[in-house]
């Protein structure tokens, strides 16, 4: 049973609730290629608006409609957000952000999950940068903790892990802030290998996430250098064998 306290949907892609349409997509002559290990300094940020759509056991699909978005502010900050309507839950997730010397530099985090099948729930965190800590709330809960050096929030963490790829980085730790404490999250490159997507066969960056010693769950993602590097697929494994995918239907790209 897919919950909306299943690791994946906390940390990784809280939609397996997802399937998706929408306008504007990239076609294979539109596809171009990210220069192979840029410096971390030079990896910039790309506008970017995606859909994903997400199957659990035997393949059967779970009905809804999500978008990830990444959009470039007026005042300098970026706009990152990920939105997911379905049977289960609707969920508004967002991000305001600074990218700074190549690194997320999260300023004010949102999440509200409702629905009829689940227990509603909102959490938010301001960062502020100067006085070295983050104040937020958890289900009208209050708390105040310090700022680790390069802090992340649950859903920035997932922008800097594409944005370290890029950059030719293979092995990456997050601390992630999180409810008035820090998970601290960690992916290494496993393989690269061709995989069959909606955009045709996409030569793809395979990353695990890393866990604890004797773990049985398993987390498996694939990234796109064709596409921007974004996610292409992502899978995970629960510990009763359970298996949820979820997989890019359509992006547009910088426009395009």
């Amino acid at each position: 049973m897919i919950t909306t306290d299943t690791p994946v949907i906390r940390h990784l892609m809280p939609a397996l609730l997802l399937t998706l349409a929408m306008t504007g997509t990239v076609s294979g002559s539109e596809r171009e290629t990210t220069p192979a290990n840029p410096g971390l300094a030079e990896v910039e940020l790309t506008p970017l608006k995606a859909t994903y759509s997400a199957t659990m056991d035997k393949g059967i699909s779970i009905n809804g409609s999500a978008t990830l978005s990444l959009t470039h502010q007026e005042d300098g900050t970026w706009l990152y957000r990920f939105d997911v309507e379905s049977f289960i839950a609707d969920i508004d997730e967002s991000l305001t952000l600074r990218w700074q010397d190549g690194r997320v530099q999260p300023l004010e985090y949102r999440y509200a999950l409702e629905g009829l099948m689940v227990s509603n729930r909102s959490r938010a965190m301001n960062f502020n940068w100067p006085a070295g800590t983050v104040n937020g709330s958890y289900n009208g809960d209050t708390f105040t903790m310090p700022l680790e050096e390069g802090a992340l929030d649950p859903l920035g963490f997932q922008l800097q892990l594409r944005q370290d790829l890029k950059a030719g980085k293979e092995s990456m730790s997050y601390p992630v802030a999180d409810d008035g404490d820090y998970d601290h999250d960690r992916f290494t490159v496993v393989d690269s290998e061709p995989l069959k997507t909606e955009f045709g066969i996409l030569e793809t960056i395979k990353v695990e996430k890393v866990r604890g010693e004797g773990s049985k769950r398993e987390t498996l993602l694939w990234f796109a250098p064709e596409l921007d590097y974004l996610l292409v697929r992502l899978v995970q494994v629960e510990p009763d064998g359970s298996r949820y995918e979820v997989t890019l239907d359509k992006a547009e790209i910088a426009g395009r």
